[in-house]
């Protein structure tokens, strides 16, 4: 068996709960370090389009700690691992309902299009709810690495994976196919599709939470962006990952409509606040 996941995250906690079985050298995990609802796709099946996308995500992910040598290395390793996959081998592939592993299920289907194997789907989103009893309104993880070991071991064992039948992978590669098409750098989850969007979506919502946050100071001065951006990922119902909305704060800085004091290399450096 081997496992595709997307995350560093869940890579770490699907491998411990592998060891924790008993089975972790039958299973092996393929992770791919991406965050796949950001960042072009545009025809990235084909042969040197990885290239293009890496120009795009290198505006948003770090160069402080080797964080962008990390990722850019994460992902050839996940690459080369797909195209080394034996024939015959089966394959589970983790997701849940957000546009970042929608898409990476879409996309794993389609390069695995000509091999001859077994594909299984386990969606953490749907299992959570079954099978540990979250009540309806209560919280469901936005992601599947943010479900602790013990829990995704539950998973595991009690889940009820759904085999890809050959109908099912046709339809994924035509939805991939349909995204590959796009240029656009952004998708969301809703209504249960993978829906592109502008690069600006989220935009208004970070400018409103800063209001808010503004409005709580008597001083109105500046905070810190780290604080900003922990506010909006708290009150985002869509998995983007901090970079991106760190990318998309400097874009509203460049637009006049925030004002920074410190340093832009990383978000620890620099303080924000809307521009009076």
């Amino acid at each position: 068996m081997i496992h595709i996941v997307f995350g560093a995250s869940v890579s770490g906690s699907l491998k411990f709960v592998l060891k924790e079985m008993g089975i972790e050298k039958e299973d092996k995990v393929i992770s791919f370090r991406e965050m796949f609802s950001i960042g072009p796709v545009w025809k990235l099946h084909e042969t040197n389009r990885l290239q293009a996308r890496f120009e795009w995500m290198k505006r948003c992910v770090s160069e402080e700690y080797d964080e962008w040598l990390d990722y850019k290395q994460g992902v050839e390793k996940a690459f080369n691992q797909i195209e080394a996959t034996p024939k015959g081998t089966h394959i589970t592939i983790w997701t849940s309902n957000n546009s970042h592993e929608q898409t990476g299920l879409r996309f794993i289907v389609y390069l695995l299009k000509s091999y001859s194997m077994d594909i299984s789907l386990i969606n953490t989103t749907d299992e959570y709810e079954e099978i540990l009893e979250v009540k309806k309104g209560k919280y469901t993880p936005l992601h599947t690495g943010e479900i602790p070991p013990e829990k995704l071991q539950v998973i595991y064992e009690q889940g009820h994976g759904k085999f890809i039948t050959d109908h099912d992978r046709e339809g994924l590669e035509k939805e991939w196919l349909a995204l590959a098409d796009g240029r656009e750098t952004l998708r969301i989850w809703q209504n249960g599709r993978i829906q592109s969007v502008s690069e600006d979506y989220f935009d208004a919502f970070i400018i409103n939470r800063a209001k808010k946050l503004q409005s709580k100071s008597q001083t109105n001065d500046f905070m810190k962006s780290a604080r900003l951006i922990g506010e909006v990922l708290g009150h985002l119902n869509q998995y983007v990952g901090d970079s991106f909305l760190e990318y998309r704060l400097k874009k509203l800085i460049e637009a006049g409509i925030f004002e920074a004091k410190g340093c832009l290399l990383a978000m620890r450096f620099y303080d924000v606040r809307l521009k009076r």
